[in-house]
């Protein structure tokens, strides 16, 4: 995995809002029978938050956050004080990109929109955070 990994380039790996590593579930796990989220009320979660961004940026060409430009993400995705310090502690440690940076914003921000959230809270952005796992040393290991 990690051969094939290191024939992506960083600045394509930058490109892709999310990547996880996706570990097969263990037997047990799967047998239980523990009830998870309807795909109705996940649907409409979903349709809300498109209906916030519909809203937001209906004065623009754009319908979604991943379409934000510059302008935009500092109008749109200023975290509070809280994850500002941990997007910054993120950046250092995982020597993030200026560019994972706003895709981080960005989908922080849909995060946020499908909680219904006006503002991006420090968990919004950890959440995100975690999405970058390709961006960390030893994935796959």
């Amino acid at each position: 995995m990690q051969k094939y990994l290191s024939r992506i380039s960083g600045p394509l790996l930058d490109r892709i809002d999310i990547h996880l590593e996706v570990v097969p579930v263990p037997f047990n796990e799967l047998t239980e029978m523990q009830p998870g989220e309807k795909s109705q009320i996940v649907r409409q979660r979903v349709i809300a938050a498109r209906e916030i961004q519909r809203e937001r940026f209906q004065e623009t060409p754009i319908y979604c956050n991943a379409q934000m430009n510059t302008k935009l993400l500092h109008q749109y995705c200023v975290p509070d004080q809280a994850g500002h310090q941990l997007l910054k502690n993120a950046m250092e440690k995982l020597g993030l990109s200026a560019r994972a940076y706003d895709r981080i914003l960005k989908v922080s921000r849909t995060i946020a929109d499908l909680e219904g959230s006006p503002s991006i809270q420090a968990d919004h952005l950890g959440e995100a955070i975690q999405y970058r796992s390709l961006d960390r040393e030893g994935w796959g290991a």
